[in-house]
């Protein structure tokens, strides 16, 4: 008898499967074809995202390399024309590329002593929301630190105080800056008191400690 009924179990199951089957059988294999599809629509974009990572890398230290062997003597019209044409390339690049040509473009500007252009090139990677944050903060504060004296005070301070807290990487650079700008506006205590601050700050690099003790020397007198 257990026989039997294994048997009619065994019957009701595959012909529930092969009802199934007729039924949904033609969604099943588009289901199946779909996945395919998304696997190698897949598989081809990380593929076509290396290639075109590896050009935008050889086209960029093509554009670089040059600038870099040649520092020391490029003059200005030259760093201009390497400005641009980083500025050219960024058009195009992906963004981790894009970015970096275009804070190197920036540099050569200001170098060339074309700080509107330098501005502008600061200002585009601060603003865009798909850079890195480290290079956002950076283009910020080059930004500040070219433009005080030239754009209002305000506005410099407001691009340094979010970098001046102690978890932000460039917080000593900021704080120098903005102990600058409050001897550009007067307020000598202020200065000093940041100074004095930077000073023994642990987290601040080297140099921003050493400038800052000799800043707060002269103000001392």
């Amino acid at each position: 008898m257990v026989d039997i009924f294994d048997e009619v179990s065994d019957d009701l199951r595959a012909e529930r499967a092969a009802r199934l089957l007729r039924r949904y059988g033609a969604l099943l294999i588009l289901a199946a074809i779909l996945v395919l599809i998304a696997v190698g629509a897949q598989q081809a974009w990380q593929y076509y995202s290396a290639r075109q990572a590896q050009k935008a890398a050889t086209a960029y230290l093509a554009i670089t390399n040059p600038i870099d062997a040649n520092a020391e003597s490029l003059t200005n019209p030259q760093r201009l024309t390497a400005a641009k044409t980083l500025e050219t390339f960024a058009a195009s690049a992906p963004e981790g590329y894009r970015t970096l040509a275009t804070m190197r473009a920036a540099a050569l500007y200001a170098a060339a002593g074309n700080l509107p252009a330098a501005a502008t090139g600061w200002n585009q990677v601060s603003g865009d929301a798909a850079a890195d944050p480290l290079f956002r903060d950076l283009a910020s504060l080059l930004w500040a630190q070219h433009e005080l004296g030239i754009a209002p005070d305000q506005s410099v301070a407001a691009r340094l105080q979010p970098l001046t807290v102690p978890e932000n990487p460039y917080h000593g650079l900021a704080q120098e800056t903005q102990a600058l700008l409050y001897l550009s506006e007067g307020k000598i205590g202020q200065a000093k008191a940041l100074f004095s601050q930077i000073a023994s700050d642990p987290g601040a690099t080297d140099g921003v400690r050493n400038r800052a003790d000799g800043l707060l020397a002269k103000l001392n007198g």
